[in-house]
């Protein structure tokens, strides 16, 4: 992350997905001052081929005084650490080029972004803004998106939590919750068996992380059944995909673990 104290001015909101790159600019009262504006994912994506996507995306936006861009994967003070879906050849669940890993491996994106766009930048996994936009700051608060795999990210008083990427936990031999839930078994199982699935992880979580509060999102939270979001609870809400970008303006003023101490 680059330092950036510009509360006021426009904020570059990019939410970087394995299908797709979404990006709107918004002020400070989170208010869209255009509508989202969506490309696909190119593929292969080393590092800067990504950058030059945002900046094309960002030349035909409002211009902005910061940015915010969530992504796939670990990401620890804007650097990347790994990525699931940027390694590969053509997107998720394709070939992984060692290439790619290497040069996604300990990239600073931050760095990288400031300089191409020339702005403050703040990157963070994309579960995390998302959470940003819906987290309401009180209790123990787990968002999981929905979408190309799974997301997450965890906030304690409103406080962002370390990343923990539950995608890569295993099931059972050789699943994961990613390869479990994510949009490939979703088309292939018809979305009342996978909400029945969604249904099935959300419960195994429950005695892990013992929430106050669990938000589903990402683009496929609207597709799970009323059927298994009513047998989850009234601690299980949806929220909307646009969050990943109406959250771009609150994680700024974001607190993390370490700060707090």
């Amino acid at each position: 992350m680059t330092n950036g104290t510009t509360e006021g001015g426009l904020t570059l909101a990019v939410d970087c997905g394995g299908g797709g790159i979404k990006a709107s600019v918004l002020d400070a009262a989170g208010t869209l001052h255009v509508p989202p504006v969506r490309v696909p994912t190119p593929y292969p994506l080393p590092p800067e081929r990504l950058v030059q996507t945002i900046v094309e995306i960002a030349g035909g936006l409002p211009a902005a005084t910061r940015a915010t861009v969530g992504m796939p994967g670990m990401i620890r003070h804007g650097v990347v650490i790994a990525t699931p879906h940027y390694v590969t050849r053509a997107g998720p669940r394709t070939r992984v080029l060692p290439e790619l890993v290497e040069a996604w491996s300990g990239h600073d994106m931050a760095a990288s972004l400031g300089a191409a766009l020339g702005l403050p930048v703040l990157v963070l996994n994309d579960a995390e803004v998302h959470g940003a936009g819906v987290v309401s700051g009180s209790g123990l608060e787990l968002v999981l998106t929905l979408g190309t795999g799974l997301g997450s990210a965890l906030f304690d008083g409103g406080v962002l939590a370390p990343h923990l990427e539950l995608s890569h936990a295993p099931l059972r031999r050789g699943v994961t919750y990613d390869s479990y839930l994510g949009e490939p078994e979703r088309r292939r199982l018809g979305d009342g068996m996978w909400s029945r699935r969604v249904r099935r992880a959300v419960e195994g979580l429950r005695p892990v992380v013992r929430w106050d509060r669990l938000y589903l999102g990402g683009g496929n939270a609207r597709l799970v059944s009323p059927t298994a979001l009513a047998a989850l609870g009234d601690d299980v809400v949806v929220v909307p995909n646009s969050a990943g970008i109406v959250g771009g303006v609150r994680a700024w003023s974001l607190r993390r673990i370490t700060d707090a101490r």
